[in-house]
């Protein structure tokens, strides 16, 4: 190094003296512009431009043809770390190598998702990997150790984890609040975000868009008092797209944007994802919070000192060291059988009365909506191969013993003058929209202003009508076109498939009140109505007078097309499920578990004509599906560019399906909690509390082998205890198994789960091996989280330990005794009690004490909620009781059998951050009591304190 080289410069210097001295280079208006996503160059000291956020949740996404690997709910049920670790390693080669012809693409990537699959009707339930924490977990440190590279000093890529915390909800997004008690918090949500940071891979987490307990997850105290403990790195918090307006735009919980930016600054996020490529506003508000005192430039130091120290672990200032600078890797054949061989292992076969595998040559008549599909979601890349179902299985058995029927309605839209819809055939549309060869570019057509509206005419054309559930319906020309609506409001066929941020291609036909079979055709995307005048067909109305009265004529239904292919078959295949651009999404979540009723209608009238019939569902969640007159239900993810290849193989039994589901389904939408419930425990959710009867329970999965277990050994280890077990392939064929660990507490002193997964193993094995499989529990995993002292509690007592296939499927027991620490009372006397550590709640939920810190409790919707707080030591005696509280209401407290220890009147507060502190003398209580606390009207209680 020479006397003018600055030490950022230097490579033999640590990253963190090189981060100390690039930031004292810059100045205050420089280290500002950092804080925006789109981070400019500061051409003096040569450093280039830097973007934080590159989508790769199973793929490289939105930077055009990239590998497509299973959607990351696909990945879950693999339950194969190995393989998502490869994956993963695959996906940042992929970015790496896109980089360096794009410097559009960016280094550090928004991924994975770790938020659990809580509530199946949740939109995004395909980017989530599993219900469970451990699981999820698991696959999450899986995928970011592929992800970073094993390189000790510089990263692959940086993947930062989405999103924190309790996000489980589309529906109001950015305005509802997750009520998370303590122990759910440390036990369940905070679970898969600790165990993935703690393994090292991470570079960062993203914050959701929700609130969690009353406060924007933005401003979270949690990112300081938990994320940021576990770890010595230097972790990078990314806001999410348009999040720190929302702060003020929607969420209404700061007057100011400069109020709103400082305090997200000061929680501790670091780069500000807000108004696309436009760094000015966020420059403005951070500017004018620093101007106003409300930010100092500590505080921008210390987030500007992260993101720095991430761009020196990617290797942007020393490419000469860089181990992944030249990286040219990209939809090689390795990846191409990386994507297969995810593909087979993400299909979990959920029953099977002997109809797979498919031997010797079957007549197959593959039927329904999803048979010839191969469906991408949001973060999925541009397909470079595909195979759908029917593909696959034309590959594998040959075409001329695969029948289809796509098991769509044909209809023809007549107008009320008589005339029909008509679209012009591909060949009238311009030469912009083909390849170099003259075919249609599909990536072209969507959009498209120049290629001709729908017209009318005497004859019409036969449009599929394909009927995705709740009223949603696309429409297809004979081409493969689907009808789509661009920015001038006409509608064209000109879509290669449904997309986009807000949908184009989906419709809504409407029964008009005063004409016996008329509807009128409303445009989801703009709420509008279809209109036709002498220029084309045009979304052009929005009252529905105005709107066209079309008669709707069925010229084919499609049950009849599913009847006669599964007349002449020896075994119907009926391909079910949904396209991840409808009807749960990102924006969307499900109203119901059932599967859409025409989807339901084409089950019905295949198994009515053949008995052989399977149910082949391709979604991106779970479904409630009465199954019991079918022999065979298989379900798989959206699974990438192989799904087809991948399918077939399995269906012919070349492959032995070996994936469990990573959440339980339910049977009827009446097994589930409302969507905004986030109190596991309370409300007995996931396979971990769930009382009642799975449709298919956590973690199941069948196999065209069978396997035994022999042999459990629990002893002592040096921190925990030391398990293992023998699996035997009692079967024919070689094939995986996941064998499943799990543990449950015999009489516990507070609510534990029914079991907890505690550890699994993916094996392979060949017919009448076994394998001896050895797992290593700490003592931690038997520990919950002790609300009464705010620690975590081993409690002595016995425990089982569990091993079996599933979460249902126990085949081994042995019971344990363990050492631990007994529960005590609640030391009420000494320290008072925290609202919000209740054991058990009615109507309550929690909310922000402050907007920096704390909690309160409060009845929902300002009627009367009671909280309930076991065994608290009231000692000799009390003689008062002291309370803070804001709002406006009553606080009543009360032993066993009524008795009232002391009420309050809580007069109105200025607001609901400001407390009152009101002590009146008590009811004399003695020795060990329960305590119940009644809130009745708007009352906020943060605190109850209480002497004798």
């Amino acid at each position: 190094m020479t006397a003018q080289t600055p030490s950022f410069r230097d490579s033999q210097l640590p990253f963190a003296k090189r981060v100390d001295d690039l930031l004292s280079r810059l100045t205050v208006a420089e280290r500002i512009a950092l804080l925006h996503q789109f981070a400019p160059a500061v051409e003096r000291l040569g450093v280039a431009a830097f973007r934080t956020g590159q989508e790769a949740l199973h793929g490289v996404a939105w930077m055009g043809p990239a590998t497509v690997f299973p959607q990351a709910v696909g990945l879950g049920a693999s339950w194969n770390e190995d393989l998502v670790r490869r994956v993963g390693e695959a996906v940042s080669t992929e970015v790496r190598a896109m980089r360096a012809h794009d410097d559009r693409v960016g280094l550090n990537v928004w991924a994975p998702t770790v938020n659990l699959l809580r509530h199946p009707l949740w939109g995004r339930n395909e980017e989530g990997y599993s219900e469970d924490p451990r699981l999820t977990s698991a696959i999450a440190t899986a995928y970011t150790r592929g992800l970073r590279g094993n390189h000790p000093a510089y990263w692959r890529t940086a993947p930062v984890l989405k999103h924190w915390l309790a996000h489980n909800n589309e529906t109001g997004r950015d305005i509802t609040s997750s009520s998370v008690r303590p122990r759910v918090l440390h036990e369940y949500d905070l679970r898969a975000f600790r165990e993935t940071v703690e393994a090292g891979a991470v570079a960062g987490v993203m914050p959701a868009y929700n609130l969690v307990n009353g406060r924007p997850n933005h401003v979270s105290p949690y990112l300081r008092e938990h994320l940021r403990t576990w770890t010595d790195q230097d972790l990078l918090v990314c806001s999410d797209a348009g999040a720190p307006s929302n702060l003020v735009d929607s969420e209404h919980y700061f007057d100011t944007h400069e109020e709103a930016t400082a305090a997200a600054l000061r929680a501790g996020v670091d780069s500000f994802t807000d108004h696309g490529t436009d760094s000015s506003k966020i420059i403005e508000r951070v500017r004018g919070a620093l101007d106003q005192g409300l930010l100092t430039e500590a505080d921008i130091d210390a987030a500007v000192r992260r993101q720095l120290a991430i761009r020196f672990r990617l290797g942007e200032f020393d490419p000469h060291l860089d181990p992944y600078a030249d990286t040219k890797h990209f939809d090689t054949p390795a990846h191409r059988a990386l994507a297969q061989e995810a593909a087979e292992q993400a299909i979990v076969l959920l029953k099977n009365d002997g109809l797979l595998p498919l031997t010797g040559s079957p007549r197959i008549a593959v039927v329904g909506l999803l048979a010839d599909e191969c469906k991408l979601d949001w973060y999925s890349g541009t397909l470079i191969h595909r195979s759908t179902p029917l593909e696959g299985l034309y590959e594998r058995f040959g075409a001329e013993r695969v029948d289809f029927a796509e098991g769509v309605d044909r209809v023809r839209l007549k107008t009320s003058a008589g005339t029909y819809l008509s679209v012009l055939p591909a060949d009238d549309t311009t030469d912009e929209a083909r390849g170099a060869e003259g075919a249609l570019d599909p990536a072209l057509l969507a959009g498209r202003t120049d290629l001709p509206p729908l017209t009318t005419d005497t004859t019409g054309t036969d449009l599929a009508l394909i009927d995705w559930g709740e009223g949603i319906l696309t429409l297809r020309a004979p081409d493969g076109r689907y009808l789509s609506v661009a920015e001038d409001g006409y509608v064209r066929a000109s879509a290669d498939q449904p997309g986009g941020w807000v949908v184009q291609e989906t419709f809504r036909l409407e029964p008009h009140a005063s004409h016996a079979n008329g509807h009128l055709l409303k445009h989801v995307g703009t709420g509008r109505y279809v209109s036709v005048a002498a220029d084309g067909a045009k979304v052009a109305a929005d009252d529905p007078r105005d709107a066209e009265v079309f008669e709707v004529i069925v010229t084919e239904r499609g049950e009849d097309a599913v009847t006669r292919a599964a007349a002449t078959a020896d075994v119907v295949l009926v391909v079910a499920g949904n396209d991840p651009h409808i009807n749960g999404r990102e924006t969307e979540d499900r109203t119901t578990l059932r599967l859409p009723g025409h989807q339901e209608r084409l089950l019905r009238a295949a198994r009515a004509t053949n008995p052989n019939t399977a149910l082949i569902l391709v979604s991106a969640y779970p479904y409630a599906v009465d199954h019991a007159d079918l022999p065979t239900v298989l379900w798989t993810a959206h699974g990438g560019q192989a799904a087809g290849t991948a399918l077939a193989r399995v269906l012919a039994g070349d492959v032995s399906p070996a994936g469990r589901l990573p959440q339980t389904w339910y049977a009827s939408d009446a097994d589930l909690p409302d969507l905004l419930d986030y109190d596991v425990i309370g409300s007995r959710q996931t396979y971990l509390y769930f009382e009642g009867t799975p449709l298919f329970p956590f973690g199941h999965g069948l196999s065209y082998a069978s396997f035994t277990y022999e042999n459990l050994q629990v002893e002592p280890g040096e921190d925990g205890l030391k398990v293992s077990f023998t699996v035997t392939n009692t079967g024919e064929v070689p094939a995986d198994e996941v064998a499943q660990l799990y543990t449950r507490a015999a009489t516990p002193s507070v609510p534990h789960p029914r079991r907890e997964l505690a550890a699994h193993r993916r094996v392979h094995l060949a017919p009448g091996a076994s394998a001896e499989l050895s797992f290593e529990l700490p003592l931690a995993t038997f520990e919950f989280w002790d609300v009464a002292h705010g620690r975590w509690c081993l409690e002595p007592g016995t425990y089982d330990v569990l091993v079996g296939a599933s979460s249902e499927d126990i085949r081994l027991r042995k019971p344990i005794d363990l050492e631990g620490t007994p529960t005590t009372p609640r030391p009420v006397l000494e320290h008072g009690l925290n609202a919000a550590d209740f054991d058990e709640q009615s109507n309550a939920e929690i909310v922000d004490r402050t907007k920096s810190s704390g909690d309160a409790v409060t009845p929902v919707d300002g009627g009367e909620a009671e909280l309930l707080y076991r065994a608290c030591d009231f000692g000799p005696g009390t003689t008062t009781v002291t309370v803070e509280a804001a709002g406006e209401g009553t606080v009543e407290l009360t032993l066993p059998g009524g008795r009232v220890l002391a009420d309050f009147e809580i007069p109105p507060t200025p607001g609901p951050y400001t407390y009152t502190t009101i002590t009146t003398p008590a009811a004399r209580a003695t020795e060990v009591h329960d305590l119940h606390i009644r809130l009745r009207g708007r009352v906020r209680l943060a605190r109850v304190g209480l002497s004798g």
